[in-house]
């Protein structure tokens, strides 16, 4: 399905529990989508909110209940509708040409668009690794469905309940010290922090890099000026994915 400039109803074919706040919901259709692109999702009389695509045939969306928005899309069923316009924003570019090895980063909910990503770029004959960081083992997100795709997946906790204690940075660190598993590009989803962290150690390493950003948005279409960012930065339009960090007092 193409560009969908109004809200088109998709009915829910399947919801999976991913942990104790998180489900994922697979929607009967299919859109026109790269990796990193977001839709806006609605639900008549509550209202309407961004969601990263983790997948686009089938439409995939994994969804945290962080507020009453996205509580009231947890209470919905298989069978239920959930509208969506898009795909909107800029995407991941993947490199063209010969196969490189590439580092996905995703910290909390940023993990889901880099699972769309991942099969994308195995897809293209990409060598894919993973990073998958969290504040405790509990918060850690889609472990299971990286590690089905047979990449090397790094997993990091805060409170070292799982995989290195730590950060995501305390991982990149590991990975760019072993020539085997230095790679060629770097991209990464998640808070503030942790994508200034990777801009910094990207730009030391002399790395490509592309970061998708987040920020609180709106029309989704680059009216009402909500996501800008930076020096005058457009999230919705502009991004999410920036090959920059859009943010420098970030750092």
């Amino acid at each position: 399905m193409e560009y969908l400039q109004l809200p088109h109803p998709f009915p829910i074919s399947e919801i999976i529990l991913e942990n104790a706040t998180t489900k994922t919901f697979i929607l009967d259709g299919s859109l026109a989508a790269r990796p990193g692109q977001f839709v806006m999702a609605w639900l008549p009389g509550v209202d309407e909110k961004p969601f990263s695509l983790a997948g686009a045939e089938p439409i995939r969306l994994t969804i945290a209940a962080v507020g009453p928005f996205s509580e009231a899309i947890h209470q919905l069923k298989v069978g239920d509708r959930l509208w969506l316009r898009g795909p909107l924003g800029v995407g991941y570019t993947l490199p063209k040409g010969a196969s490189q090895k590439i580092l996905q980063i995703g910290g909390g909910y940023g993990v889901a668009p880099l699972l769309y990503l991942a099969q994308t770029a195995l897809g293209q004959g990409h060598e894919v690794m993973m990073v998958i960081g969290a504040r405790s083992a509990a918060q850690l997100l889609l472990a299971d469905a990286f590690a089905e795709l047979n990449i090397p997946v790094w997993q990091t906790t805060e409170d070292g309940s799982r995989g290195l204690r730590g950060r995501v940075t305390e991982a990149m660190a590991e990975i760019f010290a072993h020539p085997t598993t230095r790679p060629e590009a770097v991209y990464a989803c998640g808070p503030t922090g942790m994508l200034a962290a990777v801009a910094r150690l990207g730009q030391a390493e002399g790395l490509p890099f592309q970061l998708a950003w987040e920020a609180h948005m709106r029309c989704g279409i680059g009216l009402c000026g909500s996501c800008e960012v930076g020096a005058g930065w457009l999230t919705c339009l502009d991004g999410p994915v920036f090959s920059f960090n859009p943010v420098p007092e970030a750092e």
